[in-house]
């Protein structure tokens, strides 16, 4: 039963997942994660832990990493819409510092797996939204790193609607730029 489509980005290692979704009068059913169907089309992480947040529109959180111990992150928006981005922190990656964003929502049921290597963030679009994730790899308090969300550096174009205002934690708002966390790049 739950077969998906994969787009790998230009980016390498990020791809887009469209699952099957079953539609009757009923509603719908959708197989969001199957081993074996990703594994079919040479996705073979495996998850060790799910993560669930509620947000409201205008709440960006990130860009987020984790500095020794990196996390795959298969990642959807159950409920509303947010525009997801992965930043390549691979320091010997061709695309070092690029950044890849795409709209999820519970309409369009995609999902986004981005690897280990990158930092990763999300803008609320709609006026509440649900995000859920699946970790290659467990939270480590005090391994936690980030990137400024608006360094000009990387340049995310983040779609901030009009009269959208930004909500954004105070520890978000310190995280420096791509060259003064990457100096050595």
């Amino acid at each position: 039963m739950g077969k998906i489509k994969v787009t790998r980005c230009e980016i390498e290692g990020l791809c887009v997942i469209e699952p099957t979704v079953f539609y009757d009068q009923r509603g719908y059913f959708v197989e969001t994660y199957n081993y074996q169907d990703f594994k079919e089309q040479g996705l073979s992480m495996q998850f060790v832990q799910d993560n669930q947040s509620m947000s409201v529109r205008g709440v960006l959180r990130g860009l987020h990493y984790q500095k020794q111990y990196p996390q795959g992150k298969l990642v959807r928006c159950i409920r509303g819409r947010v525009f997801d981005v992965a930043v390549d922190l691979r320091v010997s990656s061709a695309t070092f510092g690029k950044w890849f964003g795409i709209e999820l929502s519970e309409e369009n049921k995609k999902q986004f797996y981005i690897p280990q290597g990158f930092a990763h963030g999300f803008l609320v679009l709609s006026k509440e939204a649900e995000f859920a994730y699946k970790c290659t790899d467990f939270y480590h308090p005090g391994d936690e790193g980030g990137l400024a969300w608006n360094d000009p550096e990387i340049g995310v174009d983040w779609p901030v609607e009009e009269g959208m205002e930004l909500i954004i934690s105070e520890k978000d708002t310190k995280w420096g730029g791509l060259s003064e966390t990457f100096r050595f790049a």
